[in-house]
């Protein structure tokens, strides 16, 4: 079984909303999901994930933290993945498309209540997504923001 690796950023803005893309094939279907791609050979997972983030957004962004790391295979595709989470803020940058894939079709800023309903190109990211911006809340609350 081929072993795919790669990393996915959390970068959530002061109106507490998630930056996410929406993506796919030309010939398939798109789909949301938070900014993410596979690592390059010698590339650290946290080196790929502020990569991936500037090639679909436009942003430079910093990492926080990793949040966690998912495991699993596809067994039809005959492929097991490992894929980094990282919490991310943005640094610089403008929201601009350059992917050099040529499989972003749209950025924008997601709320959980969008999320819900949203397409998803990972659908178990869902809960952990809105989870997130839970979390997030609740801290900037706490400490009065």
């Amino acid at each position: 079984m081929k072993k795919w690796c790669g990393a996915s950023g959390v970068c959530i803005n002061e109106m507490n909303q998630i930056l996410m893309v929406l993506q796919g094939t030309p010939e398939e279907e798109k789909t949301w999901s938070i900014p993410s791609g596979g690592r390059e050979e010698g590339e650290t997972f946290e080196a790929c994930c502020v990569r991936e983030i500037e090639e679909e957004t436009g942003y430079k962004t910093r990492i926080l933290e990793e949040i966690m790391i998912k495991k699993g295979s596809y067994e039809d595709l005959k492929i097991a993945f490992e894929v980094h989470y990282f919490g991310v803020e943005v640094v610089g940058g403008d929201m601009n498309i350059q992917d050099p894939d040529h499989l972003i079709y749209d950025v924008t800023w997601k709320s959980a209540e969008e999320i819900e309903v949203l397409k998803l190109t990972y659908p178990e990211d869902r809960t952990f997504l809105i989870e997130t911006l839970k979390s997030y809340q609740e801290e900037a609350k706490r400490n009065g923001n």
